[in-house]
């Protein structure tokens, strides 16, 4: 059995978007596979954006920011699902990120740069990244630049690997039978873990 947290980064709040079903169909197969569930929905989060270094090395985070950083603890496995939006993650859930990593909370509290991964380290996750251009034009074309700065400078600088992805492309002209291929492989990824 593994712990996962569902961190859904579409800004759009109350579902009704693929990626919204996408996570959904991820969290059945983990419920079925016998996995613990949990999801942190940022765009039903309120909380201001960092505005200062001062701020982002030191001040305390909203109480939002507080619970969502105790849910990621609590996960063995994380799952990031957001649509690409001018080829990257959506504001939203960026300024989450920022104040959901904030160096206390990477450090335990410690603040000691040697112990920068502790918080987080020895987790993995899952990168679920809807597009309305083909998968591997983003992927070829652009150096899918969004999603190797969320795994290099994000993710495994806190200790989190590994990094697995998924790009789903061609999501607004997507034919029914192809959305359902794609839930079925977010069921079985679910149901695993991974």
């Amino acid at each position: 059995m593994t712990r996962i947290v569902i961190i859904q980064g579409h800004p759009t709040s109350g579902g009704g978007h693929f990626g919204h079903a996408l996570a959904e169909a991820y969290a059945e197969g983990a419920s079925a596979g016998g996995h613990q569930v949990r999801s942190i929905p940022v765009a039903d989060l309120d909380f201001p954006l960092l505005r200062s270094k001062a701020d982002w090395d030191s001040g305390p985070p909203p109480s939002v920011i507080a619970e969502a950083q105790r849910t990621m603890a609590w996960a063995e496995h994380l799952v990031i699902i957001y649509p690409l939006w001018l080829g990257g993650m959506p504001a939203l859930l960026k300024g989450f990120m920022e104040q959901a990593f904030r160096p206390a909370f990477m450090t335990g509290g410690g603040g000691s740069k040697a112990s920068w991964k502790t918080a987080l380290k020895g987790r993995s996750s899952r990168i679920v990244i809807t597009m309305g251009m083909p998968a591997f034009v983003y992927r070829w074309y652009f150096g899918a630049h969004s999603l190797r700065s969320l795994k290099r400078s994000i993710l495994s600088l806190v200790g989190i690997g590994p990094n697995r992805h998924t790009l789903v492309g061609m999501i607004e002209g997507m034919s029914d039978s192809k959305r359902m291929a794609w839930l079925d492989a977010m069921r079985s990824l679910g149901k695993r873990a991974r």
